[in-house]
């Protein structure tokens, strides 16, 4: 290390008052490294003490004898003379000259060097201060409640919103904030958070989805408006509600009128259904008793519910189902002419009715079942198109008219007992079809059968009605 910086002495006591056990370091012997007002590297603020000589009193004390306690630093060579030609420490006029200049310098130097000093710290002072100012005056002390965990803070935020944002509180719709978000802060304020809970709400059979800031059940329905008291809860009213939600069902109390057997009774209820309404009115159902609103459906508050006593029997009845009619045109028939190609047959069905008396009064039979026994099968009709036969020369002057009466009373549909002969002049089913008929000819129509009749005369005469056979000529 270098002697310029940092130079030892033996230390001298002249006279008592700076004698052995009396400090021997004055603002000149301090070490540098503990004068507040010098900056110096680290590496100097060690502690290495540089002490200079006390010059003796004039007229003072001898030197004490005795052992005299040495710097810190290694002691220099005493032998070896000093900058001024002088020897060791028995030439004390050359040392103390030596370290009066250097006092005296540093002494010169002090008043500039210590104000260019303390000007920055001032400067430093000044500014903290102000600052400590403005810092003690944006800081402020708030209580801050989310969802009922309560603390107290200190924040720099100017309103609600700031502070939740800095302190990281998330909110959302259904979430409840007082003050208000946006709402200036001043120290002392509260702030609350209340998180919103989803709530499946079924009240009285109505289904909703409902939001809530409450805790449990029963903070719930007060903060909903909903009448706990004497109604059904599907849960305890006491059961805390998490952030989740629950799904709650409430039956409240309502007055519901039976009336049955004569009788009228209102009770107070929270049934779910109307048979229970009845069931707790002590008012029993029995066969086909029946009441005026369904049994399941939920029964309102000032309802009215009528049982009604049913008796009656059950009735089958068996009822023919006509059938249809098809008519398809036939060129192979006269015209006017229809032949029965498919007889129809009705079908048959089977109805039950409920014959019943209901409070004593019989009420018309109604039809519950109906079951098809058989189908009914449809008929079918040929119409003829074929034009008209001319007229038989020879037969056209003959009284066809008193040979029909005779044979079948004029009508052209009559057949006799036998089955055998049909149609106005009893032909048999043999000799119509010779002559060109089809079918039956108590079908065919009059004029056909006339024309028939006229072709069979010009064949055989009058022999074919061996007993009217006369009247054509009558």
């Amino acid at each position: 290390m270098s002697k310029s910086q940092y130079e030892t002495f033996e230390t001298w006591w002249p006279y008592e008052p700076y004698g052995p056990g009396a400090s021997v370091y004055t603002a000149d012997t301090q070490p540098y490294a503990l004068y507040e007002d010098t900056y110096r590297p680290a590496y100097e603020a060690q502690a290495y003490f540089v002490t200079e000589p006390l010059l003796p009193r004039q007229g003072g004390r001898a030197q004490q004898t005795g052992s005299v306690p040495q710097a810190r630093s290694a002691p220099q060579d005493r032998s070896a003379p000093d900058e001024e030609g002088a020897g060791g420490p028995e030439t004390l006029a050359g040392v103390g000259g030596r370290a009066a200049r250097r006092r005296r310098g540093r002494c010169a130097e002090r008043p500039e060097s210590a104000v260019r000093r303390l000007l920055p710290q001032a400067l430093v002072v000044a500014f903290l201060a102000g600052g400590t100012t403005a810092f003690v005056a944006k800081d402020k002390a708030v209580e801050l409640t989310v969802d009922g965990k309560q603390r107290t803070l200190h924040t720099f935020a100017d309103d609600v919103s700031e502070l939740l944002a800095d302190e990281r509180v998330p909110v959302g719709a259904h979430d409840l904030i007082a003050p208000a978000p946006g709402t200036p802060l001043a120290s002392g304020d509260t702030v609350a958070v209340r998180y919103g809970r989803p709530v499946r709400l079924t009240l009285d059979g109505q289904q909703h989805e409902v939001w809530t800031t409450a805790h449990t059940v029963e903070g719930a329905l007060d903060e909903l408006g909903v009448r706990a008291e004497g109604a059904y809860l599907s849960t305890s009213p006491s059961r805390s509600i998490g952030r989740a939600g629950l799904t709650l069902d409430v039956r409240t109390e309502r007055a519901v009128t039976v009336m049955a057997d004569g009788r009228t009774r209102t009770i107070r209820t929270n049934a779910a259904t109307v048979r229970e309404v009845i069931g707790e009115a002590g008012i029993g159902l029995h066969g086909e008793d029946i009441t005026s609103v369904p049994l399941d459906s939920f029964p309102r508050d000032g309802q009215t519910v009528t049982v009604l006593r049913v008796s009656g029997t059950r009735e089958v009845r068996e009822e023919q189902i006509p059938f249809a009619v098809e008519r398809t045109e036939d060129p192979t028939l006269f015209k006017g002419t229809e032949v029965v190609a498919q007889a129809g047959q009705p079908g048959l069905r089977r109805d039950t009715y409920l014959l019943r008396i209901v409070n004593g009064v019989r009420e018309k039979p109604r039809r519950e079942t109906s079951e098809v026994v058989r189908k009914p099968r449809k008929q079918i009709v040929k119409v003829g198109t074929k034009p008209l036969p001319p007229s038989v020369a020879g037969a056209d002057h003959l009284n066809w008219h008193g040979l029909a009466t005779c044979e079948s009373g004029g009508r052209p549909n009559a057949v006799d007992p036998s089955g055998t002969y049909g149609g106005l002049y009893q032909f048999d089913a043999r000799t119509w079809h010779s002559l060109g008929g089809t079918g039956r000819p108590q079908d065919a129509p009059e004029a056909e059968q006339t024309f028939r009749a006229k072709k069979l005369y010009v064949r055989r005469g009058s022999t074919p009605w061996p007993h009217c056979g006369a009247r054509l000529r009558g």
